[in-house]
């Protein structure tokens, strides 16, 4: 699904200690904070991160999303490593933001309130500085996407009922211009792209990470006609954008035309479908990995796309219609995002975040091939070459099931003998861990020599359809026996200790921790859950309306009898007599994904067992803490919770 790009840059550490928390934060059986901690972790809260948003129309400069106090906020750069002018600013986080693209002399950007997720659009005159509500300031509103002209944009927004994620258009420079276009069915609707005349939008509707449809909707009417990828029955849609003359729509997918050649695995392919014969011809048959991003130059003649190759990026370039290759600078290794074409078509921006390196802007002038990086983001005056580079690893679990992951290392010489270890745990569950900076987690290796296992369970994205399918439904314990794959892996180790082993996951990921010190309590020393699923059936009643269709098909339905019972039995509040080993939890009361009951009840569950559980609730953050001070203190608390659990 199309989502807002959310960067999380922390700043300044604020100097707390348990005993003086402020009115936001409620802490239960964390001990006070001392000085010489925060001073020793202190360089490593001060790094910042850069995103990029979008070109400017008219000249050479840049819209991107930053923090120099406590929140993201929008800048332009005028130059590469110029200054970095700030737009927006208030107490809440900046998400998505583009220039209006006539004249540039406006932002439409979004904006939540404490984590809640119920983005709200608004206009900035770059003029006089004036910010304008442009929707209704209750419901959840997405990224605009704008018509080729500039004159309006469309979006989807869930006023009508709180829960069906409708399709609106509106020109921001006359907000009573606002009006429903088409009245849907679903939370997972998003407007894809403009046809090139105004006339029609391209529509997905987001089933499952695995099952997508497109439509064709007129702009002005509303009439919708689904479009058939060659009667593929189940198919999923990363991306789709109109060819410029309307008679194709280029298509990021793992449908297959007929006559593909290829093994399985549901990888999606960039191709391209004839609106009027429904042919689909592949343009990256020969890449066996996901399209996650693709771009089209403003001509149409040339494709940007960037591939996730076992979780590191690959940019290509490549004609639009015989799919030939252009040959690129090189690129550091890592993971890009934010992928857009300057209107000029003569250079492409994109962000970029690596091991050794928070993210950062940069472009490609592709006539000159020179690579060009924007912005240098600081590292708290630490030198990132010294920060550890990961190594892949791919094991064969249970059932032959091939799992990867990413092992970070702290220096040997600094710290012989065998290190404490902590499994990281990504969410979603289609979610999929990558190479990025690490930020503070730098401090767990380089200060405290604790290694990093950082692996992809099944279900995991970014390594087809068949693997994303594994963990779904009654199989969901199957990606916590991978897990115990890893735990195996480390005992083999003669540089890690698995005497010393810690898990950490945040929502799916939180679930997965609990799970793990349930099903592996003699093997684990401790457990951080962040915003975690503690029970599936109380999850779905609770999460917000117009996500809950889209969990079920993932986790299963819990209205059907088999389903609830199964559920029931696996969700980790049901099992909490089983973990003995000490457990922290972390939650934002506003979270509309994961609310503050499935922390709350885990906690009380815990508790009542005998078990010990430290507790942090932040009441102006949803799922997860984005604000500085906020983030600073959850730091703090779990290192002085790893040393009382894992390091001693």
């Amino acid at each position: 699904m199309k989502s807002f790009a959310i960067f999380f840059v922390p700043l300044v550490a604020h100097g707390l200690v348990a005993a003086e928390l402020p009115d936001n934060l409620v802490a239960e059986g964390i001990p006070p904070i001392t000085e010489e901690l925060k001073a020793d972790v202190g360089r490593y809260l001060e790094f910042r991160s850069a995103g990029f948003l979008d070109w400017h129309p008219e000249r050479r400069e840049l819209l991107m999303v930053t923090r120099f106090a406590d929140v993201n906020q929008l800048h332009v750069v005028t130059q590469p490593g110029g200054a970095r002018k700030q737009l927006t600013f208030g107490a809440d986080r900046v998400l998505g933001g583009a220039f209006e693209p006539r004249t540039g002399n406006s932002v439409v950007f979004a904006r939540d309130m404490g984590g809640s997720e119920f983005y709200q659009l608004y206009q900035l005159g770059l003029d006089d500085g004036r910010v304008a509500l442009l929707t209704d300031g209750k419901s959840r509103n997405s990224e605009p996407t704008w018509a080729h002209d500039g004159s309006r944009f469309a979006y989807t927004s869930t006023r009508r009922n709180g829960r069906d994620a409708d399709i609106y258009v509106m020109d921001p420079a006359q907000p009573g211009s606002n009006r429903l276009t088409l009245q849907v069915t679903g939370g997972g609707w998003q407007v894809e792209d403009w046809s090139h005349n105004g006339r029609q939008l391209l529509v997905q509707e987001y089933i499952s990470i695995n099952e997508s449809r497109l439509h064709l909707v007129d702009a002005a009417g509303g009439e919708r006609q689904e479009l058939r990828l060659l009667n593929a029955g189940r198919y999923a849609v990363g991306q789709a954008r109109f060819a410029n003359d309307g008679s194709a729509v280029f298509v990021s997918t793992d449908a297959l035309p007929p006559d593909a050649n290829l093994e399985a695995g549901g990888f999606r392919r960039l191709a391209r479908l004839e609106l009027k014969t429904g042919k689909l011809t592949l343009l990256t048959g020969h890449i066996r990995w996901n399209v996650e991003a693709f771009e089209l130059s403003p001509d149409a003649r040339q494709i940007a796309l960037v591939t996730n190759e076992d979780g590191i990026s690959v940019l290509r370039v490549i004609d639009a219609r015989g799919g030939r290759e252009r040959p690129l600078p090189r690129i550091p290794t890592g993971v890009i995002s934010g992928l857009k074409w300057h209107p000029t078509g003569a250079e492409i921006g994109f962000s970029l975040s690596s091991a050794r390196s928070p993210t950062d802007v940069y472009s490609i002038d592709l006539r000159k091939r020179l690579l060009t990086r924007w912005t240098e983001s600081e590292t708290g005056g630490l030198n990132p070459e010294a920060f550890a580079e990961p190594e892949l690893v791919r094991l064969e679990s249970f059932d032959k099931t091939i799992v990867s992951g990413f092992v970070y290392r702290p220096d040997a010489k600094k710290f012989p003998g065998k290190r404490a270890v902590m499994v990281i745990i990504h969410g979603g569950p289609e979610a999929q861990s990558r190479p990025t900076f690490l930020a503070r987690s730098n401090y767990l290796l380089n200060e405290l020599g604790v290694a990093l296992v950082v692996p992809n369970v099944r279900g995991s994205d970014g390594y087809g359809t068949e693997f994303l399918d594994l963990d779904n439904g009654f199989k969901r314990e199957d990606s916590v026996k991978d897990i115990g794959t890893f735990l195996n892996w480390i005992e083999k180790q003669p540089d890690l200790d698995a005497g010393r082993v810690a898990v950490y996951g945040g929502s799916y990921g939180g679930y997965m921790v609990l799970a793990c010190l349930a099903h592996y309590n003699d093997r684990l020393r401790c457990g951080i859950d962040v915003v975690g699923i503690s029970n599936f059936v109380t999850f779905l009643k609770n999460t917000q309306d117009y996500r809950r269709d889209l969990r079920r098909v993932e986790y299963g339905d819990e209205r059907d009898p088999a389903m609830h019972e199964f559920l029931e039995k696996v969700s980790p509040n049901r099992q909490a007599a089983k973990i003995k080993q000490p457990l922290f939890v972390i939650q934002g009361f506003n979270d509309p994904r994961v609310p503050v009951t499935e922390s709350e009840q885990m906690v009380k569950a815990i508790r009542e067992a005998g078990g010990s559980v430290w507790y942090l609730m932040a009441k102006d953050e949803g799922h997860g803490f984005a604000k500085k001070a906020n983030a600073d203190f959850q730091f703090y608390a779990m290192i002085e919770f790893l040393r009382a659990s894992l390091l001693r």
